[in-house]
């Protein structure tokens, strides 16, 4: 008797022009079934989680970093549990002891609390395994960064602004895939109990039909507390800053950004991952007079 196929042949043809490969043999994974008899919820075989970079208010601009940035980390869920937690668990379990331990960009950056350094080389050398990690494992990368500065309409939210064009994307992402008849869950970090309430009603509106497509998008928001150790909130809030700086300075070195380039949604597909995503997977808006046209 043949061996049953793996995933359906939607999936399998979307996989097979599309984005960044996801599995390290190019295989689609099968999420895990609800049990023998039990009925499988109408769930995609995606989840997103969500994090910013720099704040969303235009009153105060900080000059060395004035821009407002959201990264959307979309995995495969099979995928995200059998490769990128115990990737994560397992970096934390060498370099602390326990993986209880929340990977912050920020704390990491300042080395604070449990991020205190003996040396320069201890730090760059847990940068660089990170880094690694980052560059190895498959997901993909949706993101938005707003020129706080060059901001026409100063009434917009940048945060606002920013969650319509990531939703928008990943909607054409879902699409891409086949899963777009599905809900997909998307993760973000609670902010407070006012910021919160604002978000979902900006997600509830977006995903009711107010987005450029016109129409509802099967999206659901989840909020996370801050305190959740989530691999992936975690792997979006290390992506979100080295995005900004690309384009706050362009012209300095950044390893982390070279990484991320490869994750990117972009036009060409998986063949072309690297190119082809600004204005596609990574939208700055105002938009730069370099950037081409979606």
């Amino acid at each position: 008797m043949a061996k049953p196929a793996s995933g359906d042949d939607s999936t399998k043809a979307a996989e097979a022009a599309g984005q960044y490969p996801l599995f390290a043999d190019g295989a689609t994974m099968r999420n895990g079934e609800a049990g023998r008899g039990v009925p499988t919820p109408n769930f995609s075989n995606f989840v997103v989680y969500v994090d910013e970079s720099g704040d969303h208010s235009l009153e105060s601009i900080d000059a060395q970093y004035p821009v407002f940035v959201l990264a959307f980390c979309v995995f495969q869920k099979a995928y995200y549990g059998q490769a990128i937690v115990p990737a994560l668990e397992s970096f934390k379990f060498r370099h602390f002891g326990h993986d209880v331990v929340v990977l912050h960009e920020t704390d990491i950056r300042k080395e604070r609390g449990q991020f205190r350094f003996a040396s320069r080389a201890h730090k760059q050398a847990f940068l660089d395994e990170l880094t690694d990690i980052i560059a190895e494992k498959h997901f993909i990368l949706i993101g938005c960064v707003i020129d706080k500065v060059r901001l026409r309409d100063r009434s917009q939210n940048p945060y606002h602004l920013a969650l319509g064009f990531c939703l928008e994307t990943l909607y054409e992402l879902m699409q891409e895939k086949g899963q777009d008849e599905l809900t997909t869950h998307v993760v973000v970090e609670c902010r407070g109990k006012r910021e919160d309430a604002d978000l979902e009603l900006e997600f509830l509106r977006v995903c009711a039909g107010e987005n450029k497509f016109e129409r509802p998008l099967p999206f659901e928001v989840v909020f996370a507390d801050k305190k959740t150790n989530s691999s992936g909130l975690q792997l979006a809030d290390l992506v979100a800053r080295p995005i900004g700086l690309s384009i706050v300075r362009p012209d300095q070195a950044n390893r982390a950004f070279d990484v991320l380039r490869h994750k990117f949604f972009c036009s060409g597909g998986r063949a072309h991952a690297g190119a082809g995503f600004e204005g596609w997977g990574l939208k700055i808006h105002p938009a730069l007079e370099s950037e081409r046209p979606r």
